[in-house]
């Protein structure tokens, strides 16, 4: 094996976590079908409403964990993932035993897997010589269930309280779901999303599931989401020296994606990726040498196998040919497709309403929104209900959110405890603060919709997963948020699982718009937006800062379009089929770039303000 690389995957695609709850229950609908895909696990709540309705639905005993059980939060996660991990075991063992009924679904298993897949000739193999019980005998060493991996988002850990008295650390939020995580019976990966979190990171020690078992076989994995190749040497090394190995480092698009947007500095994806690919080996070498020596410092097992990372890729992606160049160029071992699964029914957990919008929207329907409480740009449909019903709140008086979860709370302006400004506590007071008598009208009205434009996306991006499996949403209202990036625009109806597939794989095409760009050529008119917006923001006054950041994110904007003009002039040929002119669209992007980097320059003559 690759010293670098990890072991084939079935699929050279999976799903990743979108929001709180559409992939919530996605392992128990495509699992079986080798796909993987992420939970978050960041609302303990939602999972202990739906580990009742799987208990009901498959007669499965149900004791509620109330809050008043110690450490309620974490063993509410562990009980969920537990449950989920024993249904769709149940699942693929089923299909393993071969019977005529489910026929259907093992033809389907095969019918999804990539065309150049092995296992899916040796099946067609088998198939044509009809003999069932050499089928069912195969099947048990051929086919495998997809990961159910777990996301988190390291920002999202806030302080917990038991009767006014601040918990212990390792109650906070992200802390508990790390071991909610950690004592469950999965083997598969946690995601850590949002940044490095030192603390959490510390945490995770604690646990032996995260080290080599005695068969050097490790069952907790770590994948760390990333921004640059920098951030990835930085984290891996940290965790290495405290014996943790970073089995996939995940790269996602800064803008051109799903969910908050973590915008880099005017880096693109296509130079990240690439940096990634030249310097593959040497990552591994550099954090290998740290996690072998901490290893040994702590008396644990050594791996037995070669040492090896996965390099996966996410954001944007739309076609095969993109799908396939980012698997051939950059070597990337897998491909998230995250949006365009929002439109399918047996994969995700969509209301019918909010389903209809997506499919209907547009470009000018998805925007970066100032919504989420975590002050972060977040990727937002116009006229969401969950928007709609927040406006509603504000025009009746009553602005904000009862907030009954708490998750983002990290203000305190107002307050010695941290509140949540999409909260109404918050609101209140922040609209109160307001001095009417200073401002003018026009500024005052601002200010205003700044401080209602907060969403309580914690709750409504679950609302969704309860909609879908009747429960109550009386606590926390019916209202959904939603958070397609901006592919969203170019996918226009339900699919079905083997209709995405085959979309994916190259075998059928689901976009009947021709005006799609090219991914990379998107996500840098969406970076060039970006850096219009941030330019706009210093109009009135520019500190040297400011000044320093607009020259460092134009220059590296200027950097990326090179590397593409380079790059699509040598392979101009693989994208034929996207019927645009993919290095005309670049020269378009080059001179708007240069029009801004000009006003800029301009702005930079006038004086300056010291920070």
């Amino acid at each position: 094996m690759n010293s670098t690389k990890t072991s084939k995957r079935t699929h050279s695609f999976h799903i990743p976590v979108m929001g709180i709850g559409f992939t919530v229950d996605t392992p128990l609908k495509i699992s079986h079908y080798g796909i993987d895909s992420v939970i978050s696990i960041v609302d303990d709540i939602l999972l202990e409403k739906l580990r009742k309705v799987y208990c009901n639905k498959f007669e499965m005993p149900y004791q509620e964990i109330t809050e008043k059980v110690e450490d309620f939060r974490a063993k509410r996660i562990t009980s969920y993932l537990n449950l989920v991990n024993e249904l769709a075991e149940k699942k693929i063992d089923e299909m393993k035993s071969a019977t005529m009924e489910r026929s259907h679904e093992i033809k389907e298993y095969f019918n999804m897997l990539p065309d150049s897949s092995a296992i899916k000739e040796e099946f067609r193999n088998l198939a044509s010589k009809f003999n069932f019980n050499e089928i069912k005998s195969w099947l048990k060493d051929n086919i495998s269930m997809g990961h159910i991996n777990v996301n988190i988002m390291t920002k999202i850990d806030k302080p917990n309280y038991s009767n006014n008295e601040k918990l212990p650390i390792e109650f906070n939020d992200a802390h508990a779901a790390l071991r909610g995580f950690a004592n469950s019976d999965l083997s598969s990966s946690v995601v850590l999303s949002a940044g490095m979190s030192p603390r959490l990171y510390t945490y995770i020690e604690q646990f032996d599931d995260f080290y080599p078992d005695a068969d050097g076989h490790t069952k907790k994995k770590i994948v760390l989401k990333v921004s640059d190749y920098r951030s990835a040497l930085i984290q891996g090394k940290f965790l290495a020296k405290k014996g943790l190995w970073v089995s996939e480092y995940r790269i996602e698009s800064g803008l051109n994606c799903g969910g908050h947007a973590f915008a880099t500095e005017g880096y693109l994806m296509g130079p990240i990726l690439d940096e990634f690919r030249k310097n593959r080996k040497d990552l591994v070498d550099q954090v290998k040498s740290l996690y072998l020596a901490a290893l040994e410092r702590k008396n644990k097992v050594l791996p037995t196998s070669d040492m090896a990372i996965a390099i996966s890729a996410q954001g944007g992606v739309g076609t095969n040919e993109e799908h396939q160049f980012l698997i051939d160029h950059y070597e990337v071992d897998s491909v998230g497709w995250g949006s365009p699964f929002l439109l399918v029914p047996e994969a995700t957990t969509v209301d019918e309403h909010t389903r209809n919008q997506l499919c209907e929207a547009g470009e000018d329907d998805l925007y970066l929104s100032n919504i989420s409480p975590l002050g972060v740009r977040f990727n937002s449909l116009k006229g969401n209900t969950k928007d709609v019903e927040k406006l509603s709140l504000a025009q009746e008086g009553i602005p904000g959110s009862s907030c009954p979860k708490k998750y983002l709370v990290s203000n305190t302006e107002f307050t010695e405890k941290p509140i949540c400004t999409a909260s109404r506590r918050y609101q209140r007071l922040k609209i109160k603060s307001l001095d009417a008598s200073v401002l003018s009208e026009a500024d005052y009205n601002r200010e205003y919709n700044k401080v209602i434009e907060k969403s309580c996306i914690c709750v409504g991006l679950g609302t969704s997963a309860l909609l879908e499996n009747n429960v109550d949403t009386q606590r926390e209202g019916p209202g959904v948020s939603v958070c397609p990036g901006p592919n969203m625009a170019y996918f226009s109806r339900k699919m079905s699982l083997k209709e995405i597939s085959d979309h994916i794989y190259g075998r059928a095409n689901m976009i009947s718009r021709n005006d799609r760009p090219n991914m990379f050529v998107k996500e840098l008119n969406i970076y060039i937006e970006h850096l219009k917006e941030r330019f706009e923001e210093t109009k009135m006054s520019m500190c040297q800062k400011q000044e320093q950041y607009l020259t460092n994110f134009g220059s590296n904007l200027k950097e990326g379009i090179s590397y593409y003009q380079e790059l699509f002039g040598g392979l101009k040929d693989k994208f034929e089929d996207t019927k645009i002119n993919v290095l005309g669209e670049l020269e378009n992007s080059k001179n708007a770039l240069q029009v801004l980097i000009k006003e800029i320059e301009k702005r930079k003559l006038q004086p300056v303000f010291a920070e």
